[in-house]
Order: C-alpha cells, then sequence, then structure tokens
C-alpha cells in the first residue's frame, strides 16, 4: 500500500509515519532526507542533485522523481511506501502517477492530519526537551516529575529549539497551506483524500490512519 501523509510541522506526521514503518514494514519516503543522503553517498542522481545546490538553484522535478524512483527500486516488493514532503505540486502528482505505474504500484490513499492552528501554536511553543538524554516535555502536557530534573537521566539541563515560536509555527502553517493546495483537489477528484484529526491523542490517531488503510472508516 501507497500512501501520501500530509500535516503542518507539529501536527505528529513524523510520529505517525514511524508507527506505520515499524508495524506495517513501510517505508519513509521523505524527500529532503532523501536528497542529503544520495548527496552523501555520492549516488549518480546525488551529484546531479550537489551540482545544481551548489550553484545555488532549486533541485528539478526531475531530480526529484529520479530519487523516488531510486528508492521504489530498493524496496521490497511487499513493501508500502508514506510518501512526505512530495508531491507539493500537480506536474509532481501526477509524475508520481507515472513513477508508480512504471513499477506496478499505486497510490491508496492521501491521508490529512487536520489541526487547529491556535491548539498546535500552543503545542508546539510549549515543548522542551532534556539536553542530555533528548526526552521530551511540555510546559502544559508534561512537565518533570521533579522541577528541574529530568524524569529520565536526572540531568538539569534542558532546551528549546529557536524555531519553537508563535510566529515561526504560524510562518509554516501558511506554507503548508500554500504547498498543499495545489495537489488536495486533484486527489480529491479521484476519491483518494481521508482526513483525520490530528489533534486527538497519538493512539486514537494511529487508530483513524489504520482503519483508513483497512477500508474500514
Amino acid at each position: 500500500m501507497n500512501i501520501i501523509l500530509l500535516g503542518p510541522p507539529g501536527a505528529g506526521k513524523g510520529t505517525q509515519a514511524a508507527k506505520l514503518v515499524a508495524d506495517r514494514d513501510m517505508v519513509q519516503l521523505s524527500t529532503g532526507d532523501m536528497l542529503r543522503a544520495a548527496v552523501k553517498e555520492g549516488t549518480p542522481v546525488g551529484l546531479k542533485a550537489k551540482a545544481v545546490m551548489d550553484a545555488g538553484e532549486l533541485v528539478s522535478d526531475e531530480i526529484v522523481s529520479a530519487l523516488i524512483g531510486e528508492a521504489l527500486d530498493r524496496m521490497g516488493p511487499g513493501q508500502g511506501a508514506i510518501f512526505d514532503g512530495y508531491p507539493r505540486t500537480e506536474a509532481q502528482a501526477l509524475s508520481l502517477d507515472k513513477i508508480l505505474a512504471d513499477r506496478g504500484r499505486k497510490l491508496d490513499h492521501v491521508i490529512e492530519l487536520e489541526v487547529d492552528e491556535d491548539a498546535l501554536v500552543e503545542r508546539i511553543t510549549g515543548r522542551f526537551t532534556c539536553a542530555k538524554c533528548g526526552t521530551g516535555y511540555h510546559d502544559e502536557f508534561k512537565l518533570p516529575r521533579v522541577e528541574g530534573t529530568c524524569d529520565v537521566c536526572g540531568s538539569h539541563e534542558f532546551k528549546r529549539r529557536p524555531d519553537d515560536n508563535a510566529e515561526t509555527v504560524r510562518t509554516r502553517m501558511a506554507e503548508y497551506r500554500a504547498k498543499t493546495a495545489p495537489i488536495l483537489p486533484l486527489y480529491e477528484a479521484r476519491g483518494l483524500v481521508s482526513r483525520v484529526d490530528g489533534m486527538a491523542g497519538m493512539d486514537v490517531v494511529t487508530a483513524a490512519i489504520e482503519a483508513i488503510m483497512d477500508g474500514k472508516a
């Protein structure tokens, strides 16, 4: 099964993708990660991409499509793909159709994690982590049991991401809407789009995604 997982930063997309990878032996195809890996490994596509990026230009759809194709070719026949961050334009969506068809695959679902913007701002701006072991905490939802002390390793040092602020979160939301706006109508016309309440608990969201994939939603 091949799906596109959509959702703004902070919606829990990464968490849900990781669960699908673990529970269903799917492969998460994040174009940003794939691009960095291909450049680092010096693959033919990676060398092309590096030349483009070194020149200060945007990587073309052709290069991204080649990366996707390479990744699909490495996957087992029984493995499904989770597309993360791709496609973002109608041209990329049509290119993905061809990439999949050439390999005897098709897109099964486009699942969007819907969020409340104000609640998402609260969720993200309250996040902080232990500087030593990386355990996550939140000002509202998950404080350390002992103030100033990590529950896991006992460290007293914590950190916050500098971009976890309200202005940045709202900018990311606007960028997400702008990028997904072109492709959603295309997939809605095919009846592929399903929406899940991304503000629900993690296990509730997981169950909703699984119900969609199993045809029980």
